[in-house]
């Protein structure tokens, strides 16, 4: 029997306590952001899963319904797509989230995406429903919070890795975290993550419903900025950001660190190799407080790193390094480890 699977992409929206109707919506009124229904076509591979709300993989087969959201793609390892790009209603997942567009360009590393068929938009009354209807909404209030920054000289160099270190270490040390992700494209394991190693709220660019954040750059900042106010409300003592793809992408990275700002008290460059240390800080003129990911997975690579940058790097997915992570933190963050531990201490 089919099933109806909604993607992770609809987490902030109300789908499974209110009602809701499916119908084709003339091409000319589509955009991104609206949540759609589309039925699996095509002969399943291992890419025919949906991350659901709840973070869990479900494996979907021909005949079953998905709901996601239109949007857009340009990954550097995987695939690039867009909504735009579909044709005659054929598509594709692309992320796991229920990130619906055509791939126009998928790695050849890859087995064949999920194919989809557009069945129609989500509706209410009539209109079609929208993640910007289900956005996080905030009075402006000017954000106050040190931030720990993870970025990347490109998507899976272990940002969120490290970020899931960090928010372990500083809520070890008895600090309230807030773990958040302010671009990339849709799925929701990554903050998972975060909160899975002790952050207390976890946020990211869906809640300021975006479906990724390739968008133009004025909408990614009035997006993300009333979700920074949001956090700005919160009782933390820190944040951790990660900032998906890297800064030169088109994923608005830049834009999200100028509106961390001043907030940001520790860059943390997470590196798939010791010379594209080099180039992101050639290309963007970022210079991090320390190296970390592949770029850092043995000492030849460590050396090459201090060689060509003077930079230091922590290989953090060693056990043993970690303990050195921590005093890193400590140290750039200015915590008084003693003070933390008297008693009454919070």
């Amino acid at each position: 029997m089919n099933k109806l699977v909604l993607g992770s992409l609809a987490r902030i929206a109300d789908f499974e306590s209110n009602p809701f109707d499916v119908a084709p919506v003339p091409r000319n009124e589509w955009e991104t952001g609206d949540y759609v229904q589309a039925e699996v076509t095509g002969e399943p591979t291992r890419l025919y899963t949906i991350e659901c709300e709840t973070g869990e993989i479900i494996s979907v087969n021909t005949g079953d319904r998905v709901i996601g959201a239109f949007g857009h793609r340009a990954a550097t390892l995987e695939g690039v797509g867009s909504w735009m790009e579909i044709d005659g209603g054929e598509m594709n997942a692309m992320t796991s989230a229920g990130l619906f567009g055509r791939f126009t360009s998928v790695s050849k590393l890859l087995p064949r995406p999920l194919s989809l068929k557009y069945a129609g938009h989500v509706l209410r009354h009539g209109r079609k429903v929208r993640m910007r209807d289900f956005a996080l909404e905030a009075p402006p209030r000017e954000l106050d919070l040190p931030a720990i920054l993870m970025v990347g000289t490109s998507m899976s160099a272990g940002k969120t890795m490290v970020g899931k270190f960090a928010c372990q270490i500083l809520s070890d040390l008895g600090y309230r975290v807030i773990g958040t992700k302010l671009t990339g494209a849709g799925r929701y394991r990554d903050i998972l993550r975060f909160r899975d190693h002790g952050a207390a709220e976890i946020y990211d660019f869906v809640d300021a419903g975006l479906p990724s954040t390739v968008v133009p750059e004025d909408e990614f900042r009035h997006a993300i900025r009333p979700l920074l106010s949001h956090i700005a409300s919160r009782d933390a003592d820190f944040m951790v950001v990660e900032a998906g793809a890297s800064p030169l992408e088109p994923y608005n990275g830049a834009a999200a660190i100028e509106e961390l700002g001043a907030n940001v008290r520790c860059c943390i460059l997470c590196a798939t190799d010791p010379y594209a240390v080099v180039g992101v800080q050639k290309a963007y003129g970022l210079r991090p407080d320390l190296v970390a990911g592949p770029a850092t997975n043995t000492s030849a690579a460590l050396d090459l790193v201090e060689k060509l940058t003077g930079l230091p790097g922590i290989n953090i997915i060693d056990p043993d390094q970690l303990p050195v992570f921590r005093d890193f933190l400590v140290h750039v963050l200015q915590i008084d480890v003693e003070a933390r531990r008297a008693p009454g201490a919070t």
